[in-house]
């Protein structure tokens, strides 16, 4: 019989428990339109806000700025915040601790509860390319295959983060507050607000180091255009970093019992 740690990954068992998480968050009205409407309040503001920055100096159009800016801010609020609440809620709830008494993987269990967020982010990444190339006239990605690499690796990272935040998270409840550090940084420092050509070269650099920093970038350049390779490299290897560090600490920290 093979071990817990080295059973195959199966897909099948997935889509069943993950049609299980879709119910709840279906049934879940509250959670459901939070996952929804907060990215779209956000964005909408966001829009607002870019436009007194005046992101033309810079090569982009406030539309522009604002919607590549908004595919972030709906991986942290569509997925990264709602998941570590997941996650903690399953955790507190046992459902974590029966799951492993069964046949499913530890993989396993994690991808099924990230699955509804997933769905929902996605749906809404597509809803502002659909808005950006027809509502607000942008042109269609220049280079879809860094938009779509922009988008997987944020969906990646930012699910591995909201794993590893369940390790500072006791309850449900305080996940409102220990996600707040990685979205407030990332509003202000990952260029979804203000592109990073306008802050100061050494603040700029710093920030470039941020986890959704990467993302963002990748995004824009997809999008927009003007995607040097250099800086393209940079970016992946950032992600890939990033994601590689936050899996570390959920196989170093991630706990499936609540903490006594």
């Amino acid at each position: 019989m093979t071990t817990r740690g080295t059973r195959v990954f199966d897909g099948r068992r997935v889509a069943a428990l993950g049609r299980a998480e879709c119910t709840l968050l279906w049934r879940n009205r509250t959670a459901l339109v939070s996952a929804v409407l907060v990215p779209v309040v956000m964005v909408w503001s966001m829009r607002r806000a870019v436009g007194a920055v005046d992101p033309a100096k810079y090569g982009m159009s406030p539309n522009a700025s604002a919607m590549c800016g908004g595919i972030g801010v709906v991986l942290l609020f569509a997925l990264y915040a709602p998941l570590v609440t997941a996650f903690v809620a399953r955790r507190e709830d046992l459902v974590f601790k029966r799951l492993r008494t069964g046949e499913p993987t530890d993989a396993e269990i994690l991808a099924a509860t990230a699955l509804p967020a997933v769905a929902v982010s996605l749906l809404q990444i597509a809803a502002l390319l659909v808005a950006g190339a027809s509502w607000l006239r942008l042109p269609v990605p220049h280079r879809p295959e860094l938009l779509l690499a922009g988008v997987v690796s944020g969906v990646a990272l930012l699910g591995v983060l909201a794993a590893a935040s369940t390790a500072f998270t006791r309850t449900a409840e305080l996940a409102q507050i220990t996600t707040l550090p990685l979205a407030l940084v990332s509003l202000a420092g990952s260029g979804m607000f203000v592109p990073l050509d306008a802050m100061p070269h050494g603040v700029a650099e710093v920030c470039r180091t941020l986890p959704v920093t990467p993302v963002v970038d990748l995004v824009r350049m997809g999008w927009l255009g003007g995607a040097p390779s250099g800086m393209v490299v940079r970016d992946l290897v950032t992600a890939v970093a990033w994601t590689a560090l936050a899996g570390f600490a959920v196989r170093r920290w991630f706990r499936w019992e609540p903490r006594r």
